[in-house]
């Protein structure tokens, strides 16, 4: 049985400070699977990565990981992916994953999660894709970058447009239903909920 939506999501390889980053990403796998989704992430098995991983099979989903093979050779693959690509580069490893996915999201991370926050959402600006991109702002994670955004904005670099081609929101309930239905596809009824 084929997943009814591939969710591609970047996030930490490190679990940060809050316990409410695990939480939310916990969460998210969780949702994932209950609805018979599949996760498109990059294949690691620590951090942010691996909760969501897991959180994902736990609940029944699918994961595929796609992961460079200085990565797999560091040891940091999650052997347990229901599909695990080792790709040569990370250009080959973020296009893969964007080809896989009907939408994206972006939960805590360090600077591997914005580069391919910015670049899947510079993707949609000029017209590569037309996939939903969202942003949760777990604990507020996120407002001190969508303070400078809106200074980019008010400098004339960015435009009303392009901030709104990201959804954001501290609810995963809320902001991955809101995501799969923006990708046109359909949850099952009542299942959408946590």
């Amino acid at each position: 049985m084929s997943a009814a939506f591939s969710l591609c999501v970047y996030c930490g390889s490190r679990p940060g400070a809050d316990p409410r980053f695990a939480q939310a990403a916990e969460a998210v796998g969780q949702w994932i699977g209950q609805h018979g989704g599949r996760l498109v992430y990059g294949g690691g098995r620590s951090g942010l990565m691996g909760m969501v991983a897991d959180a994902t099979l736990a609940a029944g989903g699918t994961v595929l990981g796609v992961i460079p093979e200085a990565l797999v050779e560091r040891e940091f693959a999650h052997t347990g992916c229901s599909e695990l690509i080792v790709v040569a580069t990370m250009h080959e490893r973020k296009r893969l994953m964007a080809e896989a996915a009907d939408a994206f999201v972006a939960l805590p991370g360090g600077i591997g999660t914005f580069e391919e926050l910015f670049e899947v959402w510079t993707w949609r600006q000029l017209g590569y894709h037309d996939r939903p991109v969202g942003l949760l702002d777990t604990a507020g994670y996120y407002q001190p970058l969508l303070g400078f955004l809106q200074s980019g904005l008010q400098a004339g670099f960015m435009t009303t447009t392009q901030m709104d081609m990201v959804r954001v929101s501290q609810h995963p309930a809320l902001l991955l239903p809101e995501l799969i239905q923006a990708a046109g596809l359909t949850l099952a009824e009542g299942l959408n909920q946590l």
